[in-house]
C-alpha cells in the first residue's frame, strides 16, 4: 500500500514538473512573440500589434486559467528583466491587465464546454470583452497616466489618432475608432492562429502532458 502511494506521488511529481516546464517554455515563446510587433494603419504608432497572447491561451486551454495567467506573468517578467521598461511600467501594467483578462476569460469559458465550438465561443467572447475593457482602461487609466508621467498633453496623444483618421477629434472617438478596433483585430487574429495551431498539435501535447 505504501509502495503504491509512493509511486502515485512520484507520478504526480513528474506530471507537475512537465506542466511547470511547459508553462515556462510557453512564457519564453510569448516573450519572443512580443518582440515581433508592428503598427496597424488605423492606430497610432505607439500601439503595437503582436500575437504574444497565443501561448497563454494554449496554457489556459490545456492546463486551466491559472496556467494561462502564469504564462502572461512570465512573458512580462522576461520583458522587464531583459529589456527594462520604456513606459515607467504603465505599458507593462496595461499588458498584464488586458492579457490576463483575455486569457482567463477564454480559459474559464472553455472549461465549461471543452469542444471545438466551445473554444470558438470562448475566444470570441473574450476578444470582444477585452477590447471593451481596453476602452475604459485606456481612457481612464493609461492615457491620463502617460500624459502625467511624460508631460504630454492628452490632446497631443489624441492628435496622433487624428493624423491617421480625421474623424478622431476627442478621447471618445479615439477609443471607438482606434483603440477598440485595434484590440479587436489583435485578439481575433490571435484567436484564429491559436485555433489552427491548437487543432494540429492538441493530441501531441496531450500525450506529453498526460498524467
Amino acid at each position: 500500500m505504501k509502495t503504491n502511494q509512493t509511486a502515485a506521488n512520484q507520478e504526480f511529481s513528474v506530471s507537475r514538473t512537465r506542466k511547470l516546464v511547459f508553462i515556462a517554455i510557453l512564457g519564453a515563446i510569448s516573450f519572443l512573440l512580443m518582440l515581433i510587433n508592428f503598427s496597424l494603419p488605423f492606430a497610432p504608432s505607439f500601439m503595437k500589434f503582436d500575437i504574444a497572447d497565443m501561448p497563454a491561451l494554449f496554457a489556459g486551454f490545456f492546463l486551466g486559467p491559472l496556467s494561462g495567467f502564469l504564462v502572461v506573468a512570465i512573458k512580462l517578467l522576461l520583458k522587464i528583466v531583459i529589456q527594462g521598461t520604456e513606459t515607467a511600467f504603465v505599458g507593462e501594467f496595461s499588458n498584464l491587465t488586458g492579457s490576463a483578462f483575455f486569457v482567463l476569460t477564454a480559459a474559464w469559458i472553455y472549461r465549461k464546454n471543452r469542444t471545438k465550438k466551445g473554444a470558438i465561443i470562448a475566444m470570441t467572447v473574450s476578444s470582444v470583452a477585452v477590447s471593451v475593457l481596453y476602452i475604459f482602461l485606456n481612457a481612464y487609466v493609461m492615457f491620463p497616466l502617460y500624459s502625467r508621467l511624460y508631460g504630454i498633453p492628452l490632446e497631443a496623444i489624441i492628435g496622433m489618432g487624428t493624423a491617421i483618421n480625421p474623424r478622431i477629434t476627442n478621447l471618445t472617438t479615439m477609443m471607438l475608432l482606434s483603440v477598440f478596433p485595434f484590440n479587436l483585430v489583435k485578439h481575433l487574429v490571435t484567436d484564429i492562429i491559436t485555433f489552427l495551431v491548437y487543432k494540429r498539435t492538441g493530441n501531441f501535447l496531450r500525450n506529453i502532458l498526460r498524467t
